[in-house]
């Protein structure tokens, strides 16, 4: 998976996020559909620092392979 693959789905990530903080009710945060949205967030969230460590453990990769 390339660099620029790995960039859009942080994006698609983002965007994700910021959809589902939209749905949340800050009123009441663990009714039914903000306990879904909440648990959207987190995903995208663990889905972005997955993505971050790919990227970076590619990059020790490519040094590691260069020497």
């Amino acid at each position: 998976m390339s660099k620029t693959i790995s960039i859009i789905f942080i994006v698609v990530a983002i965007g994700l996020i910021a959809y589902n903080v939209t749905l949340v009710n800050f009123a009441d945060p663990f009714e039914k559909n903000s306990t879904i949205a909440l648990i959207g967030i987190m995903a995208s969230l663990c889905a972005i620092v997955l993505l971050l460590v790919f990227i970076t453990s590619k990059k020790i990769q490519d040094k590691i392979n260069k020497d």
